[in-house]
């Protein structure tokens, strides 16, 4: 079975928790490298979930910026001429 896609925020705790540890500096060498790892890959999965996000609400606010668009004459309106 796949692994379970993690959430923006279930992710995001999970590197604090890993900076947390690394910050406490008592872990092993090894697992430091191994935390390490999986923060910088948490990391990059957060900041492309960003990306997306924000190319969303551009779009969003695009859309949201542009006068409607008159209704055409196969919407059921007769044209104004």
């Amino acid at each position: 079975m796949a692994a379970k896609k993690q959430n923006f925020e279930t992710s995001m705790a999970r590197l604090e928790e890993i900076v947390r540890k690394m910050e406490q500096g008592d872990t092993p060498l090894a697992d430091s490298v191994a935390l390490f790892e999986e923060g910088a890959k948490l990391a990059a999965s957060l900041h492309k979930l960003l990306d997306e996000a924000e190319q969303k609400v551009s779009v969003l606010r695009a859309d949201a910026a542009q006068p409607p668009l008159p209704p055409s004459p196969g919407d059921g309106e007769t044209p104004p001429f």
